[in-house]
């Protein structure tokens, strides 16, 4: 999907009844994410706090009886790609169309009765930007699914089953939490979400973690998404690396995952991994990220929203230091915001290109952003896209 002028649920019906000759049985809408804190701690089973953006991925969609499913997107010119459900493997390569063919096939890997579907697909989530627009198009599938199939998934089941399909039949090692921000989130709020138990850390619970009351608004302050349009082509195979390196890691130190590091024992974990220099970096950002996520959810839960601010700026350091996925253009974005005014920045999502977030006073929020674009044009970088995150509802029947 692209970004594209925002689509409405009335034109991706009509799309749908143009495409396949009837109208659909309904419209469902699923957003994509920003993640405000916890990079790269979902696969160690560790803390996140992503939260939905308005930017979502609408799917037009009706049952089939006929063992047949049938997708089109708005953003793919070309007639619809047409599969037979039963004989879906994850061996196939099908390029976008194996995001909702591989939540099908989870669905029916899981036991559950989907004979077949027309879905018809629009979308306003950038691609390739670490806002998550794969987990947009398979929750927005699976929420279709779900309801017209009557099949009584829970929000939280729906995030792991498209998870499962990213990781089984498209072949994306991801973690939890992009689905689960998708299909979990609330407006008004961050979600603080545990990924080992996909429940509440504290009293307060939800469909997936803990619904921390986030409104940047209400003190004075701007939350902003700057979209770098860097695309760097190594990020999957690196991503692949990380996440072995933190595998090694949990194995040296004798535990599940990284998650099982305390942070006041981190000094003697790192000792114990001196002979391993790049695998002690990224243990060292896992386990420092974990309590960075637990000081902001504190800090939130206070009102204090400005005081997170030097917290996502040591994310990003972090991120760039001792995961080392960060590069030239969201380094260049932090530095500039941050000396424009802002009270923090960082990456955010995979890495290496993609988006960072920037948290800024209202008064200085376009200064800021102009100042990255001059930045940006100065270095010869692409203009970057920049606008406001406000944190919206997960997905939804729209129509």
């Amino acid at each position: 999907m692209t970004a594209t002028a925002a689509h409405g649920p009335q034109r991706t019906a009509a799309a749908f009844r143009e495409l396949f000759g009837a109208a659909p049985e309904g419209v469902w809408a699923a957003p994509g994410r920003i993640n405000l804190i916890g990079e790269h701690t979902d696969y160690n089973d560790g803390f996140v706090m992503p939260l939905a953006l308005p930017h979502t991925t609408l799917a037009a969609a009706a049952r089939r009886a006929d063992g047949v499913l049938r997708l089109h997107s708005g953003d793919v010119p070309g007639d619809p790609v047409e599969l037979p459900v039963a004989a879906l493997d994850p061996a196939d390569r099908l390029g976008w169309a194996g995001y909702p063919a591989g939540v099908v096939w989870a669905l029916r890997e899981a036991g559950l009765p989907v004979a077949g579907a027309d879905l018809h697909i629009d979308s306003t989530v950038p691609t390739g930007a670490g806002l998550s627009s794969s987990a947009a198009l398979e929750v927005a599938t699976a929420t279709a699914l779900n309801e017209l199939y009557g099949l009584g998934l829970d929000a939280r089941r729906v995030a792991r089953l498209c998870q499962r399909a990213e990781n089984r039949f498209v072949g994306v090692p991801c973690g939890i939490m992009d689905q689960t921000a998708s299909a979990c989130c609330t407006a008004g709020h961050a979600l603080f979400l545990d990924t080992r138990a996909l429940s509440p850390r504290g009293p307060e619970g939800g469909d997936g973690g803990r619904q921390v009351p986030f409104d940047p608004a209400a003190r004075g302050l701007r939350l902003l998404v700057v979209d770098t349009r860097v695309r760097h082509e190594l990020a999957d195979g690196a991503y692949a690396q990380r996440r072995a390196a933190c595998e090694a890691g949990a194995r040296a130190l004798g535990v599940r995952a990284l998650r099982d590091v305390p942070f006041v024992q981190l000094k003697s974990a790192l000792a114990r991994l001196a002979g391993e220099p790049v695998v002690a970096r990224r243990v060292r950002h896992v386990v420092t990220e974990n309590r960075r996520v637990e000081e902001a959810v504190a800090r939130l839960a206070a009102g204090a929203v400005e005081e997170i601010g030097p917290i996502l700026t040591a994310g990003h350091a972090s991120c760039r230091d001792d995961f080392e996925v960060s590069c030239p253009e969201l380094d260049l974005v932090v530095e500039t915001a941050l000396d424009a005014g802002a009270l923090g920045a960082r990456m955010t999502g995979a890495g290496f290109g993609g988006s960072a977030i920037v948290l800024v006073p209202e008064g200085r929020a376009d200064a800021a952003a102009e100042a990255v674009r001059e930045a940006f044009a100065a270095a010869g970088h692409h203009r970057p896209r920049i606008f406001p995150a406000l944190p919206s509802a997960g997905a939804r029947r729209v129509a």
